[in-house]
């Protein structure tokens, strides 16, 4: 990633990636119906329910993880009949949030999930070379002082992630326990 930050013009707020993960879904299906809250001059804010057929029946997935399907070629099969759901669906986003890697995808995705750990509210980053979010991340973490908001970099120089935010230009993943 560079050190210069682009304006930031869309941004996605995902909720159900994990369709037993209620608080994502609860907050995306608000913003749907009354988005009012989340609206900025100059930016398109889209609230998306990632995994609806999970949710529908509160399950982390119908065929495999969401969370980990966005990879090249999982995004390159040829959609037919047996592609498992999640596959499908993770071209679907593709289109809609990207192509991943171009300069065509949504510039921020927030990729709201729910943990039984004892992590309290958390921030997941991915590069700790992308400037825009290590400076969102300190704002985000300022404006909710004294409340603690640990950020957890699961960085790895040679790994791809595979993630639904992995789609954006810049990713960040919120777990809530």
């Amino acid at each position: 990633m560079s050190s210069r930050c682009a304006g930031v013009r869309r941004v996605g707020l995902f909720g159900g990636t994990h369709g037993n993960e209620l608080s994502g879904v609860l907050l995306v299906r608000h913003w749907q119906q009354d988005g009012a809250e989340i609206q900025r001059p100059g930016v398109e804010v889209k609230p998306f329910l990632t995994n609806p057929r999970a949710v529908e029946r509160c399950t982390r997935y119908i065929d495999c993880d969401l969370n980990r399907v966005f990879d090249p070629e999982s995004l390159g099969r040829p959609v037919v009949e047996e592609i498992p759901y999640e596959v499908r669906r993770a071209q679907e986003i593709n289109h809609i949030f990207g192509p991943k890697g171009s300069d065509d995808a949504y510039d921020l995705i927030f990729d709201l999930h729910n943990t039984t750990s004892n992590m309290g509210g958390t921030i997941i980053l991915e590069n700790s070379r992308d400037d825009f979010t290590i400076q969102m991340v300190h704002y985000i973490k300022k404006a909710l002082a004294p409340e603690p908001c640990p950020a957890l970099l699961i960085e790895h120089p040679s790994l791809k992630y595979a993630t639904t935010r992995s789609v954006a230009k810049h990713p960040v993943g919120k777990y809530q326990t």
